[in-house]
């Protein structure tokens, strides 16, 4: 499976062109899309996999552009999601009654992640999962609260983001000004001999349709997996792994600690047992299903 004569978006000037471009490729209904799968898995028919591949090229780029702030180039993210597409189409299994968008989100999105990652250089970020997941969601977490999107945070954002995140505050601090540099800044320019700016990389909206039937249908399987995961922890650890983990506002750990009579650090104790054996169960639910990228949730 080659990428071979696809669209590409050449350079930082070229969106406009190439979104227009991939929007010239039909979407699939769900008998064509199964009939075109059975044909490349069963035949390795390349036209069909084509179709399939091109037919999903404005999912790649709505979900690149969710990773726009991170001071590198949109043409290579949407290339790497590309290439994610690429391998989802091989592996899909289009007899497990899902449809390839559900399918690919996962694997789109843990390629861009994984050559973030790579370009950021885990050296400085640490390779942890607790890391890399503050690499992130910090954007995200800071927007709830409020905190500046420039500069050093308050203490009392930083502790509010370490209890959120469970991560250290010094991990919060290092990796906001990091991430807070010029380089990942939307207001950056995009060259220094360009006007354009990171913040003019935003989504079009004509690529909702078909992300907006993907994200449905995603989110139904993994809240069918979820509440079966949840049914395997104890009452306590199911009570606080929602508080923390599956409320818009999640608890605190003093909140928690109040309410059930036991110290902070008990309490993510049970939090991080808790977690651990939802992903267990998840994991083992979505085995040979789908690839899994980092917790961005």
């Amino acid at each position: 499976m080659s990428s071979r004569g696809l669209p590409t978006l050449q350079g930082e000037g070229g969106l406009s062109r190439y979104l227009s471009e991939i929007r010239k490729f039909p979407l699939l209904e769900p008998e064509e899309e199964y009939m075109l799968a059975k044909r490349w898995k069963e035949h390795e028919d390349p036209g069909a996999a084509r179709k399939l591949i091109t037919s999903h090229l404005r999912l790649v780029a709505k979900i690149a552009m969710g990773y726009r702030g991170y001071g590198l180039p949109v043409s290579e993210i949407v290339a790497e999601g590309n290439v994610g597409l690429m391998q989802a189409v091989k592996r899909f299994e289009p007899d497990k009654g899902f449809r390839l968008a559900t399918y690919a989100m996962w694997w789109i999105r843990a390629a861009i992640q994984e050559y973030i990652l790579r370009s950021w250089s885990l050296v400085k970020l640490g390779t942890t999962a607790n890391q890399k997941k503050l690499f992130f969601n910090l954007r995200k977490a800071k927007n709830k609260i409020n905190a500046i999107e420039d500069g050093d945070l308050t203490p009392e954002h930083v502790a509010t983001l370490s209890d959120q995140l469970g991560v250290s505050p010094q991990e919060v601090t290092d990796m906001n000004r990091r991430l807070s540099g010029p380089d990942s800044s939307l207001n950056a320019p995009l060259r220094s001999d360009s006007e354009s700016e990171w913040q003019d990389w935003l989504a079009d909206d004509t690529l909702d349709q078909e992300t907006r039937m993907a994200d449905r249908e995603e989110l139904g399987e993994r809240h069918t997996l979820l509440e079966a995961a949840l049914g395997e922890l104890t009452e306590r650890e199911r009570d606080i792994i929602k508080a923390r983990r599956l409320q818009d506002e999640p608890a605190t750990l003093e909140e928690l600690s109040q309410k059930y009579g036991i110290s902070r650090e008990r309490v993510r104790q049970i939090e991080v047992r808790a977690f651990e054996k939802l992903q267990t169960q998840m994991k083992r639910a979505q085995q040979d299903r789908r690839p899994v990228p980092i917790d961005a949730s």
